[in-house]
This record gives structure tokens, C-alpha cells and sequence, in this order.
């Protein structure tokens, strides 16, 4: 399953099932989970762990080290769960002592050709990112999150759950969850109705969190004013939660 032409490090621990192509290099302490497909011209270096079924495009680069300045050589993770899919020219740095040491991307994402995943950036679950999205160091991406094509995302930044950002959009402040975001610099639009509706959200949720969104972006009130109205909301449509969650959790303030 290991192409003779790969370079595959003594002390990197691989399952049995796993495929490596040609030209690829593995480096020391990586770990690679059952079922995972790694394709020829790709680097690996550790610590990484990655978990089960994921397939690794041609010419990524997986758990390299960060670029950022602060960065002094210390053994950093890089973690990434099972059945993820990262494409062509994909780049995930290892995270930083100043943070968390770890970057993590969660199980079930799509990370498109040339992407770029920073230091200490958390990925979430069942996420999109799309070609040549960006996500600065420190970054979180939240539960089905989706970020079009060419989306930066300034450092420190938070991707609530269920939040869209449309193509070339540059998020520099924080995007609530179930969010429609477009634009430079982005702005909110809207609430995400056609991706909440594919995910079996009812006709009155979706009539919930578009008052929801009214009230955040429509009746000029503060944030703790909206939160405090979106809390007696919760009562009823419990899928409020994630929103006022993001809300509160921000601390680079919500986009406008």
C-alpha cells in the first residue's frame, strides 16, 4: 500500500490499509488512522495525528510548521479526525505555544483545492471550505460552516455554526451562527435559509431565526439588548441556542 518511491519515516506509525503515493514524505511522529489515502507529491510532518478515511490530494502540505514569528521551533500538534477530504494544494500549519500548541480540524470536512488552515485554528465538523479559502492563525470554524471561494478570515476570528460567507468575502470581525455573510469587509445578509433548509430545519425555525436576525441586525439595539430578547425566543425554538452562544463568545465584536 506504500509506493516504493514515498519516504516514509522509521518512527511514523501508519495502519496496515493505508495507501501512500509516489513522491510522498511522511515524517517523524505521525500517526495516520485505518482507511486513509494519501496521493503522490504530498509532505506530512509532525506531531500530527489523523485519524480514520481521510484522502490527502497531491501537493499539500499537512502539519508544517507556522510561519508566524513567534514561533520558535516547539512541538506543536496538528490533529485532524476521520473522513475528511483535503484537495490539491491544501496547507495546515501546527499550532503555537502562546495558544492552544494544536490546530484541530474536527471529522467529515471538505477542504478544496488550496485552502490555507493557520496555527491554533479549530475546524469543526461537516465544513466546507472552498478553493483558496483562508483562515489566518486562531481562527474557529464552527459546525457546518461553509466558506465560499477566496473567503479571508482575519486571526481571532469565530465562524458560528451553520454560517455562510459568500465568494471573495474578507471576515475581519466575528460571523454569528446561521449567518449569511458577503463582502469587503463583509457584512451580514441575511439568515443561511437554503443551507438550514437542506438540513431539515422546520418552516417555524426558519421564521424564528429570521426574527432572530432582525432583532440582531434591524432594531438598532445593543448586543446585550438583543441577546436579551433572543433569550425569551429560546424559550420556544431551542435551535436559537448556537446564535446567542456566538454572541456572547465573541470578543472581536459580531459583523455589521
Amino acid at each position: 500500500m506504500i509506493d516504493s518511491r514515498a519516504i516514509v519515516h522509521p518512527s511514523a506509525r501508519l495502519a496496515d490499509d493505508v495507501s501512500v503515493g509516489p513522491w510522498t514524505l511522511i515524517g517523524p511522529d505521525v500517526e495516520i488512522g485505518e482507511g486513509s489515502v494519501i496521493a503522490s507529491h504530498v509532505v506530512i510532518k509532525g506531531p500530527t495525528r489523523i485519524g480514520k478515511h481521510n484522502t490527502i490530494f497531491q501537493f499539500s502540505s499537512v502539519g508544517e510548521d507556522t510561519p508566524d514569528l513567534k514561533y520558535n521551533g516547539e512541538p506543536t500538534r496538528l490533529v485532524i479526525g476521520d473522513h475528511n477530504i483535503i484537495r490539491e494544494g491544501v496547507t495546515i500549519h501546527r499550532g503555537t505555544v502562546q495558544d492552544r500548541s494544536e490546530t484541530t480540524i474536527g471529522d467529515h470536512n471538505l477542504l478544496m483545492a488550496y485552502v490555507h488552515v493557520g496555527h491554533d485554528s479549530i475546524v469543526g465538523n461537516h465544513c466546507i471550505l472552498v478553493n483558496n479559502a483562508a483562515l489566518a492563525g486562531h481562527v474557529h470554524v464552527g459546525d457546518w460552516a461553509i466558506l465560499g471561494g477566496f473567503t479571508l478570515v482575519h486571526q481571532f476570528c469565530k465562524i458560528g455554526a451553520h454560517a455562510f460567507t459568500g465568494m471573495g468575502s474578507t471576515i475581519g470581525k466575528d460571523v454569528p451562527a446561521y449567518i449569511m455573510a458577503a463582502g469587503n469587509p463583509a457584512a451580514a445578509k441575511s439568515i443561511n435559509v437554503e443551507g438550514l433548509r437542506r438540513r431539515g430545519f422546520s418552516k417555524d425555525e426558519l421564521a424564528a431565526l429570521t426574527r432572530a436576525f432582525k432583532i440582531i441586525y434591524r432594531r438598532g439595539l445593543t448586543l446585550d439588548e438583543a441577546i436579551a430578547q433572543l433569550e425569551v425566543l429560546t424559550q420556544e425554538f431551542t435551535r436559537l441556542s448556537p446564535m446567542i452562544e456566538s454572541l456572547r463568545s465573541s470578543s472581536r465584536g459580531i459583523l455589521r
